[in-house]
């Protein structure tokens, strides 16, 4: 069975060219149950270069989910074997001003676009850059 893989390697996901979030922000809660936006700032937030993209996605996956940790390894070649979106098409760098980095490892951290750390990554010339994916065609 071929494994999709969404991890990243010394890359910085820039915000959105159409992202019109000046400042990262943290995504509001709407209801009681928390989206996709939600659970990726907790995690990446809370733990920086933590987690890569693939744990990070299937994470969510599985708390939405409601998986056990039995029941992870299976679930996981499944989530896998299908192309998942990768977080250029996060609405953490579509719609919430925040671009990724991901280190050598392919862990991965945010970075606000207002923030230093923000623009040093886009003069990083020893980084690879991407930009997020558009909400809206050109």
């Amino acid at each position: 069975m071929k494994v999709h893989s969404t991890n990243y390697f010394n890359t910085f996901i820039e915000v959105a060219a159409d992202c019109l979030a000046e400042n990262g922000q943290v995504p509001p809660l709407k209801g009681n149950k928390k989206s996709v936006a939600n659970l990726q700032y907790e995690m990446i937030s809370k733990e920086p270069y933590r987690f890569t993209s693939d744990e990070l996605l299937f994470e969510i996956y599985a708390l939405r989910n409601d998986l056990s940790q039995k029941e992870y390894p299976e679930a996981r070649n499944i989530f896998f074997s299908k192309g998942q979106p990768c977080l250029r098409a996060s609405p953490l760098t579509k719609r919430y001003g925040f671009g990724i980095h991901s280190d050598h490892l392919g862990k991965i951290a945010l970075y606000g676009r207002e923030t230093e750390a923000y623009e040093k990554f886009l003069e990083d010339s020893s980084i690879s850059k991407v930009k997020a994916m558009r909400s809206k065609k050109a």
